[in-house]
């Protein structure tokens, strides 16, 4: 969820690489159904960056609510060969398009959205994952949520969309994700790592990627700062203990699910040791 606990210090540095702002439609219309007229422009309101082979991080740079997405590129069999992590929203209350803005990133990137075959939730909340429904209506693709979150999502975890002046998700998850082991596809492939890591939510999940060193941290660490914990199934002492768990992985890369005023994200092993170190002085 959004609002993180702000801490600042100055080791962050931003590699993020300007975007332009404004996206003609016209060449996204035949290929890939926005609901837009012929002409109308996109408020392009994500900058990308490409942290290692295969793997792209978008920040949300909007004034609404929403959350920053994973893009994990050519990983499945198939003609949607591409995983999405944290979808986001369709509108926000700024009257911003962040799942259109999304998708206009990506294809500034050489990827389309259109090509995604999995979307993966680190959690449940609106601004991470009310885009689903309109990803899968879109694409097709399947839709991958801890098992614990997907329980959530069916109780309390739903009814908060009503916060939001939404409905919850109706998409049924094709794969309930546990603590261990990960492998997408099999030609190119995937392998990582899913730890549990509740505190923010109760089957809040991050992923690991030990070759490159990367972590989808969802909204359990954030630059300078953590998640909230005074939502429903939110709890201080399983935040406590996930971030010491994530602290102990060898982690050149955080990708937070929201960046803070110290940065959009965690970069350099020195940095996420620091950072580490900063906001276990939150407990």
């Amino acid at each position: 969820m959004w609002r993180p606990l702000f801490r600042t210090f100055g080791f962050l540095r931003s590699t993020l690489q300007p975007l332009s702002l404004i996206i003609r439609t016209d060449r996204l219309l035949s290929a890939f159904p926005l609901g837009l007229r012929a002409g109308e422009m996109i408020m392009l309101l994500h900058k990308s960056a490409t942290v290692a082979d295969g793997i792209h991080f978008y920040l949300w740079t909007g004034q609404g609510i929403n959350s920053n997405a994973v893009v994990l590129s050519n990983v499945l069999d198939g003609a949607s060969p591409h995983v999405l992590i944290d979808p986001g929203m369709t509108g926000s209350e700024m009257g911003e398009r962040p799942l259109d803005s999304l998708a206009e990133a990506m294809c500034a990137d050489g990827l389309d959205m259109g090509d995604v075959g999995l979307v993966i939730g680190t959690h449940c909340h609106p601004d991470h994952f009310q885009a689903v429904d309109e990803v899968v209506r879109r694409t097709g693709a399947n839709v991958a949520l801890s098992a614990t979150e997907y329980d959530f999502l069916k109780g309390p975890g739903g009814a908060f969309y009503g916060s939001f002046g939404t409905a919850a998700p109706s998409v049924k998850p094709a794969m309930l994700l546990e603590e261990g082991e990960l492998t997408l596809g099999s030609s190119n492939g995937w392998r990582g790592q899913v730890l549990i890591t509740p505190g923010h939510s109760p089957g809040s999940a991050c992923l690991y990627m030990p070759d490159a060193k990367v972590l989808v941290s969802g909204d359990v660490v954030f630059p300078g700062s953590i998640g909230r914990m005074d939502f429903i199934g939110g709890n201080m002492g399983q935040m406590k203990e996930s971030i010491r768990r994530l602290s102990e992985l060898d982690i050149e890369h955080i990708l937070p699910g929201h960046s803070s005023v110290s940065g959009p994200l965690v970069s350099g092993k020195d940095n996420v040791v620091r950072n580490f170190q900063m906001v276990r002085m939150f407990f």
